[in-house]
């Protein structure tokens, strides 16, 4: 339950976006443990401060502000800099749909996605979130978070990893989680959507934690190993890469600079830097693991 008056304020505005729509403010007296006072305050600033909006005949729903948000991030997140042109030679390279991802609470959001030349669609979309325990895209974060959380999330939910092949005890949990990060990379069929292949990397922050995942969906099932291993090779060296980017701009801006300073003109631009263009040309075919990097036990 909320304590402080922020976490109070944010959960009105997680009530209504829970639902969609709200018809007044005794559907949120009801829903709420809130005073009606209290709940008055704090309706009226987030529509003060868009974000949410209200109309006569409507009732409550999300506010532009967060249209606005959105925007911004898409223009100004640097993992999303650092990623689009990687994707975009990605999905040039191998006809497939490139996703980016990061870490939400206890589940994994798509934050960004470039699509090839593919006869399919992606349902799992900017702005659609997942389990953490389904898709090659949320395993593949899943293996390098804390062991705490692990078991936590083990405890919470014992059958479900059981479901999606992990074990069924945390010693065989933290036994599959491993075999994935040694091997740096997770592929899986048909999990998320029917007859394709997510394969699957790791992308770190400037504090070595993971806090992502970069993903190519395939339109097909039934690849060879060798077909797997050359396609996870080059996600591995494109994470690698957006990795070292987001370590470098960890460290400018605690200089006080910043790789990437200045946003795009537009959401669709991409940043243009001297590497950019010759990344995937030397992508190595068989993928390796991430050996530089510290490990945490699972």
């Amino acid at each position: 339950m909320p304590s402080s008056s922020l976490e109070k304020m944010l959960s009105v505005l997680e009530f209504v976006e829970e639902r969609g729509q709200v018809d007044g403010m005794e559907e949120m007296l009801e829903g709420l443990n809130l005073t009606r006072s209290t709940l008055y305050r704090y309706v009226r600033t987030l529509v003060e401060f868009g974000l949410l909006a209200t109309s006569p005949g409507t009732g409550y729903t999300l506010g532009p502000r967060i249209i606005e948000l959105d925007y911004k991030i898409r223009v100004r997140d640097p993992i999303i800099l650092a990623s689009h042109p990687l994707m975009t030679q990605l999905v040039q390279t191998v006809p497939s749909i490139a996703l980016l991802c990061r870490r939400y609470r206890d589940k994994v959001l798509c934050v960004h996605q470039v699509r090839g030349a593919v006869g399919f669609v992606s349902t799992y979309e900017r702005g659609r979130a997942r389990p953490l325990l389904k898709g090659a895209a949320s395993l593949v974060i899943l293996a390098y978070m804390p062991a705490a959380q692990i078991s936590k999330l083990y405890n919470q939910d014992a059958e479900g990893f059981a479901e999606a092949g992990l074990g069924d005890s945390i010693k065989a949990v933290r036994s599959s989680l491993r075999a994935i990060r040694q091997q740096g990379w997770k592929a899986s069929e048909s999990q998320v959507v029917s007859g394709v292949t997510g394969i699957a990397a790791p992308i770190f922050d400037s504090g070595d934690h993971v806090m992502g995942s970069l993903s190519l969906t395939v339109g097909r099932t039934g690849l060879t190993p060798a077909e797997v291993a050359e396609i996870a090779g080059r996600v591995v060296f494109c994470a690698q890469i957006v990795s070292a980017a987001l370590s470098a701009h960890g460290l400018a801006a605690e200089s006080g600079g910043g790789l990437w300073d200045q946003p795009h003109p537009s959401a669709e631009a991409q940043p243009q830097r001297p590497e950019d263009n010759r990344l995937l040309g030397s992508a190595p075919l068989a993928a390796a693991p991430l050996r530089t990097r510290r490990r945490r036990a699972v």
